[in-house]
């Protein structure tokens, strides 16, 4: 029975489908086969390209047709591949025996034992899965990304003029621009994203224990490790880890996992104030027909984009910080802790996918309410007196600091009147006091 989305136990699968299908090429079981077959193929071919005793005869014109096995991989043939894993019990090995049936096909059966020659299982997971990784961020992950980023600037640069009170503590701060607020995101997301880029995908390539035992043993005059280097940095476009046990160190990956998840933490940072200007009244959200906010409140026009990208965030992020803690520790050589885990790989990416589409789509709804910002401006007007205080520390004025406090400090509601009546009250000249008297809520908002 095909699995449908209203079937699916991950809402990743099921209700979220539309938005993370696409890493599906990537991350599904059958990719997973398919790009273990990808290695195998490439591994293959770069042994005969060695001019090694045994495969000197193959007819290198047949890469092409190796090659096919890859490219042309089906749903049909992952379903093979998984039927004789069911004997061999060994995902890896089930593999193996694909690819030997199709040389048997190609009348190329004489040159089969050199499929997998040498490897350990780990060769092959530890190459297909982060290519697969790489190839995600790169084709579904920054674009993405850089979407959300750009979308941000947008917002940024249509909202640079407009003045709004900045809240520290939660308390009223001075005023700020709207458009300074949402570049701070933007900036943020930019320096994190470079980072991230910067990782290498790091991969395992180097046999049973990672000396390669058996590639020596067989072929002691080729250097094993030049040739892997170059297979795995050149054929693959990964980072071989030089010296290994049984499986990759994970390190690098940690760091990816460490780098994705402080991106999230950014997006939940601006979901959450922007949740915070809806509750204030300053953005008001377009409104769908026939969407409902509430089964109860026919009234309401829920933040609900923000919120969803946020509870999506927190999933991933448990999982990233899991992955960079557990992957990097195994018993001696090798244990199989990681296998079952790294078959997860997918699902916190996918959670980050949801919490970037989201968040996009919370953005464009959004509409601007300016009155309620100078609204909320204008009922507070101590805000300027950091200004007023700053430009009597200019003029050498006596204890400003201590006369705006006096001021501002008390439960009495400052207004532009009582402000201006304070100034009046100053000993300083009626120049002064007229400079004194330009500076408001919705010009005290400095420069960036």
């Amino acid at each position: 029975m095909n699995l449908s989305s209203l079937q699916a136990i991950s809402p990743v699968d099921g209700r979220y489908r539309s938005t993370t299908q696409d890493l599906a090429k990537y991350f599904s079981e059958s990719a997973l086969i398919k790009y273990r077959i990808y290695v195998e193929i490439e591994y293959f071919i770069a042994l005969c390209e060695t001019g090694l005793a045994g495969l000197s005869s193959f007819d290198r014109s047949n890469y092409g047709k190796l090659r096919e096995i890859f490219t042309g991989f089906s749903d049909a043939d992952a379903q093979e591949v998984k039927d004789t894993e069911k004997v061999t019990n060994h995902d890896v090995k089930a593999v193996e025996y694909f690819i030997k049936k199709r040389f048997d096909n190609l009348g190329l059966q004489e040159f089969k034992e050199f499929i997998h020659f040498g490897l350990t299982s780990q060769d092959i997971n530890n190459t297909a899965i982060p290519y697969t990784f790489k190839l995600a961020l790169a084709e579904v992950y920054y674009p993405q990304i850089t979407k959300l980023i750009e979308r941000i600037k947008e917002l940024a640069a249509d909202w640079k003029d407009v003045p709004l009170l900045a809240h520290t503590h939660g308390q009223p701060a001075s005023p700020t621009k709207l458009g300074k607020e949402f570049l701070v995101f933007a900036e943020r997301l930019e320096i994190q994203l470079a980072s991230l880029k910067q990782i290498p995908n790091s991969a395992k390539f180097g046999g049973a224990t990672g000396n390669f035992n058996a590639h020596h043993i067989a072929y002691p005059q080729i250097s094993w490790v030049e040739f892997s280097n170059q297979f795995v940095n050149e054929t693959l476009g990964l980072s071989r880890a030089q010296h290994t046990t049984q499986i990759e160190h994970y390190d690098q990956f940690a760091a990816q996992c460490d780098a994705l998840k402080r991106i999230n933490t950014i997006i939940v940072d601006m979901d959450r104030d922007i949740w915070a200007y809806i509750s204030k009244n300053y953005f008001k959200q377009k409104i769908k027909e026939g969407e409902v906010g509430s089964s109860a409140m026919p009234h309401k026009v829920n933040p609900i984009d923000f919120e969803n990208a946020e509870g999506n965030a927190g999933l991933a992020n448990a999982l990233f910080e899991f992955f960079a803690a557990k992957l990097p520790v195994s018993r001696l050589q090798r244990d199989l802790t990681d296998s079952t885990v790294l078959r997860n790989v997918g699902v916190p990416l996918a959670h980050t996918m949801i919490t970037i589409a989201s968040t996009i789509k919370g953005l464009n709804k959004l509409l601007l309410n300016e009155e309620a910002i100078a609204a909320d401006l204008e009922n507070n007007w101590a805000v300027v007196a950091e200004a007023i205080q700053t430009v009597l520390r200019r003029e050498a004025y006596p204890n400003p600091y201590e006369a705006l406090k006096d001021l501002t400090r008390t439960n009495q509601k400052i207004t532009a009147h009582t402000m201006a009546e304070f100034i009046d009250g100053l000993q300083i000249n009626e120049d002064l006091k007229a400079e004194l008297k330009q500076i408001t809520p919705f010009n005290y908002t400095g420069v960036f």
